[in-house]
């Protein structure tokens, strides 16, 4: 999750219908759209071009980095599908923030059950700069939405100063389920191993996203809003810059 320059192998390089440009690798540090969370950029290189990757997608275990060439006297066909060996060079600033907001959802997930709303089950959680948010399923009573908005927004404050160090690990899943506080949900299969994701002592998670490697590296946490409605309860937050 921290590694932000590698090497590769090319595989091959396409160009879509829609005119689109993209490298396929052996192997990738670019966290690819999905999860919530937005996918890395950065440039893929070698002696004969730089090759500037502006968005990366999975689709059937393949993963597309699409992108353009620096120049217009970009590396001809066999020179990008011959097995060159390329370096991968992922934009820092663009991952520590995506981290951070991923990482901030998560710990809500912890602050919910400590401020005493563990009767919410998690749903989908957006965490990209523009609006980040967890959802939940069940409702809070209009009148405790304040009360639980600020409860939320010390007690993750609280478990950010106190920091924690982050983990990630494929497991076998009764070891995840364990790792998880006894369960994992339901559409992750038995005979899987799925990734968990741990921030500190706190209930790990399953998920495949990018993370810090310290609570505290999350910085300011705010709440500035709660919405409950149709069953559903959505919890909005920002992190400091």
């Amino acid at each position: 999750m921290w590694k932000l320059q590698s090497t590769a192998k090319i595989i091959s390089y396409i160009q879509t219908e829609d005119n689109r440009h993209a490298l396929i690798l052996d192997s990738t540090i670019f966290h690819p759209q999905g999860g919530g969370q937005p996918s890395d950029t950065g440039f893929i290189s070698n002696p004969n071009f730089k090759f500037l990757v502006v968005d990366v997608r999975s689709k059937d275990g393949i993963v597309f980095h699409y992108g353009f060439f620096e120049t217009s006297q970009a590396a001809s066909a066999s020179e990008l599908e011959n097995g060159q060996e390329v370096c991968l060079y992922v934009d820092g600033e663009r991952r520590n923030l995506n981290s951070r907001l991923h990482s901030a959802g998560h710990l809500l997930d912890t602050c919910m059950r400590n401020v005493g709303l563990a009767y919410l089950e998690p749903g989908k959680g957006y965490h990209f700069p523009d609006g980040p948010f967890v959802e939940y399923k069940g409702t809070i009573p209009q009148n405790e939405l304040e009360s639980k908005r600020k409860e939320l927004e010390v007690e993750a404050n609280v478990l950010i100063s106190n920091g924690g160090k982050v983990s990630a690990a494929v497991l076998p899943y009764e070891e995840a389920s364990e790792k998880c506080g006894g369960s994992l949900p339901a559409y992750i299969s038995k005979s899987s191993h799925p990734r968990i994701v741990q921030l500190g002592n706190n209930p790990g998670c399953p998920c495949g996203g990018t993370h810090v490697a310290d609570i505290a590296e999350i910085g300011m946490l705010k709440v500035p809003q709660i919405r409950t409605k149709k069953g559903l309860t959505k919890v909005f937050y920002t992190i400091d810059s």
